[in-house]
C-alpha cells in the first residue's frame, strides 16, 4: 500500500495505435496497473478517446502521426492489425519501441506468412496453398480430386469475416481468385465439431501465462458468444500447450489470441491476433486480472497478473446493431448483466458493445447474458 507522503511511482507511458473498443477498454484498465495511456485516433469520436489520457489524431499509415504518438510514450502497442509493417520496421530502427514488434505482428497481418511459418514448425493448420492467380499450377494441384469447395482468404486486410470467401463449387475457385486480384490463402473447408479460443499473455522476459480455454459461437463471420468454461474440458491442456508454442514462435509481447477449430483429428489453428481479443472480454468480470490489464502490464515491462478465473461460469455476448437504435440502459436493467457500451454511434451490423453474465449455473448465466444483449438491442440470436 502507498504510504502518504511517499513519492508515487512514475506511470509507464503506453501509446496505442488505434482507438476502437479494445483501446477503450485498455484505457479503463490502465490506471489500475500504473499506466498512462495515449491513443492514435482517426477521429475525436473514436471509442477510446473517452478513456485515454492523451489523444493524437491521425492515420496509422501516416509516419508523422505515428511519430507524434511515439514522442509522448515509452512503448507503442496496437488495437488492430491494419498497419504498415515496413513503416513500423523503419520506426523501430530509429529507436521507437514497439510491443509486439513488426516481426511478431506479421503473423496476424499476413495470413500467407502465418500459415507458411506455422506449417514449417509443425503447428496444426488446414491444408493450404498460397496463390495470386487462378491459373497457378499449385492451385490446380491443390483442388485436384476435391469435391468440397475450399475457403479462400485474402492474405492481408481481412477481419470479422471480411476478406473470407466460401465458393459454392470447386469450379468457382479459380475465377474467384482471379477476381480478387491479390495474394490469397486457399485452404480446406474443415468438418467442424466446434470452435474454441485460447488467449495467452507473454511478458517481456518470455514468461507465458494462459487464460482458461473458452467455447465460441460464430454468426455472419463474427463471434457472437463466448462461454467459460469450454464445453469440452479435455481440450484445455492441448490448447494451452499450443498457445505457449505459438507465443514463443511468434515472439509475442502482450496478449496473443488463437482461434481454434475443433475437428475429429484435434485442434486446428484458424486465426491469431496479437492484442486483446473479443474472446477474452469475459475476463473483465471473470478473471483475477483481465486481458486488458495484462496486456498493458506485459508491454510496459511489468510482471504479469494472475489469469485464474474467479467465477464458475461466464458468458459474453456481442451486441451488434439491429434495424432499430440500441439502448445500453435497457441492457443494464437486466439483473446480473454487465453491459459494456463502446460509445459508438448506432448502425445496423456494427459491433456496439458486449454483455457479460457470471454465476454458478451454466444455463442461468447464459440466459442472463442473452437477456441483457437482447434488451440492449442486438440483432443476433442465441443458438440452441
Amino acid at each position: 500500500m502507498p504510504v502518504p507522503g511517499d513519492p508515487q511511482p512514475t506511470p509507464a507511458r503506453v501509446g496505442v495505435v488505434g482507438a476502437g473498443q479494445l483501446a477503450r477498454m485498455m484505457g479503463e484498465a490502465a490506471h489500475d496497473v500504473g499506466v498512462q495511456l495515449s491513443v492514435l485516433a482517426l477521429d475525436e469520436a473514436d471509442a477510446a478517446v473517452a478513456t485515454a489520457d492523451h489523444v493524437v489524431i491521425g492515420d496509422p499509415s501516416d509516419r508523422g502521426a505515428l511519430e507524434a504518438l511515439a514522442r509522448g510514450v515509452d512503448v507503442v502497442t496496437f488495437d488492430h492489425e491494419l498497419v504498415d509493417l515496413d513503416l513500423l520496421e523503419t520506426l523501430a530502427r530509429e529507436g521507437i519501441t514497439l510491443r509486439p514488434d513488426a516481426s511478431a505482428l506479421r503473423f496476424a497481418v499476413d495470413k500467407a506468412y502465418q500459415r507458411t511459418r506455422f506449417a514449417a514448425h509443425g503447428l496444426p493448420v488446414p491444408r493450404f496453398v498460397v496463390v495470386d492467380s487462378g491459373s497457378d499450377p499449385a492451385l490446380g494441384a491443390f483442388l485436384e480430386g476435391q469435391s468440397v469447395a475450399p475457403v479462400v482468404k485474402v492474405a492481408r486486410g481481412g477481419y470479422d469475416g471480411r476478406g473470407v470467401f466460401f465458393p459454392e463449387h470447386v469450379d468457382d475457385v479459380a475465377g474467384l481468385v482471379d477476381s480478387l486480384g491479390v495474394l490469397v490463402v486457399v485452404e480446406d473447408r474443415l468438418d467442424l465439431r466446434g470452435e474454441v479460443a485460447q488467449v495467452v499473455v507473454r511478458a517481456l522476459d518470455g514468461d507465458v501465462a494462459h487464460y482458461p480455454l473458452v467455447s465460441t459461437v460464430q454468426a455472419e463471420g463474427m463471434c457472437v458468444e463466448v462461454r467459460f468454461p469450454c464445453d469440452d474440458p479435455a481440450l484445455a491442456a492441448p490448447a494451452a500447450a499450443l498457445g505457449h508454442r505459438v507465443a514463443d514462435l511468434v515472439g509475442a509481447i502482450g496478449v496473443l489470441a488463437i482461434e481454434l477449430f475443433v475437428t475429429e483429428a484435434g485442434l486446428v489453428i484458424n486465426e491469431v491476433a496479437l492484442r486483446p481479443h473479443n474472446t477474452g472480454h469475459w475476463t473483465i468480470e471473470g478473471a483475477a486480472t483481465d486481458q486488458f490489464a495484462n496486456h498493458l502490464l506485459a508491454v510496459s515491462g511489468q510482471p504479469l497478473g494472475s489469469t485464474e478465473p474467479v467465477v464458475a461460469h461466464a458468458v459474453m455476448v456481442n451486441v451488434v446493431g439491429a434495424d432499430e437504435p440500441a439502448d445500453p440502459r435497457a441492457g443494464r436493467a437486466v439483473e446480473g448483466a454487465y453491459v459494456h457500451d463502446y460509445g459508438k454511434a448506432w448502425r445496423p451490423g456494427r459491433k456496439l458493445g458486449h454483455v457479460t453474465a457470471v454465476g454458478g449455473d451454466a444455463t442461468g448465466t447464459r440466459v442472463t447474458a442473452w437477456a441483457g444483449a437482447r434488451a440492449y438491442g442486438t440483432r443476433t440470436r442465441e443458438t440452441t
